[in-house]
């Protein structure tokens, strides 16, 4: 129990104030994981709202394969970036391997089902009872499509939080397609692994102490803006 405490003492020693390189690893995990949910959201909340609003066939299937998509692993997503961007795959020529674009790109690949399936679980309801008055009143669809919008907002923002908090804490995903490498990739989590592996507890610590204080300031943000 001393050596933790000694290693949070040390780490809180270490934060004040923060050098530059812990705020250059903040910046970039921020910019990276803020990316990449804002990139899932542009593709997730739309797809959730044709889920709500239409009928068609095959829809059961696809709101099936978002939630079996929820429990694939974050490795197995990784994986797939990196048979995408290296230089034998598809996507080689663009030259994206470790580097901060296809960490964007796995995370936001991780955060597209969690965003679409929360929104989508709260949008039904939504849907249904404003379908109905919006049928009554002699809405169009696109009427219909802004008062779910409208009236579904709390729900969006409650699936980026979702989606936020759950790819700024992931480390082996990012790792696989970003490489940890100083100054360019390296993020809160990355870091957080190199250093407690070479042995320097303290300073994994001290980011640890900074991905918690982050990711509590934008989740408190986010949930401000749902209240008001």
């Amino acid at each position: 129990m001393a050596y933790i405490l000694d290693g949070l003492k040390h780490g809180l020693a270490i934060l004040m104030p923060p050098n530059r390189e812990i705020l250059q690893i903040v910046i970039l995990s921020l910019a990276v994981s803020g990316g990449a949910t804002f990139l899932a959201a542009l593709a997730a909340i739309p797809a959730a709202l044709v889920l709500a609003l239409k009928e068609f066939r095959g829809k059961r299937f696809l709101v099936g394969a978002i939630n079996t998509a929820l429990s694939v692993p974050a490795v197995l997503i990784g994986l797939l970036v990196y048979g995408l961007v290296n230089r034998r795959g598809p996507l080689g020529l663009l030259a994206l391997l470790f580097t901060p674009g296809a960490m964007v790109m796995a995370q936001a690949l991780l955060a597209f089902p969690l965003i679409t399936a929360l929104a989508l679980a709260a949008l039904t309801g939504i849907a249904r009872d404003a379908r109905d008055l919006a049928l009554s009143l002699g809405a169009n669809r696109l009427q219909l499509a802004l008062a779910v919008i409208r009236q579904g907002r709390f729900a969006f923002l409650t699936a980026l939080i979702a989606g936020f908090s759950r790819v700024i804490g992931e480390t082996g995903m990012t790792l696989m397609v970003g490489g940890n490498i100083k100054g360019q990739t390296r993020v809160l989590t990355t870091a957080i692994s190199l250093e407690t592996m070479k042995g320097n507890f303290e300073i994994g610590i001290a980011l640890g102490i900074v991905l918690l204080l982050a990711a509590l300031v934008i989740n408190i943000a986010l949930q401000w803006a749902q209240g008001k």
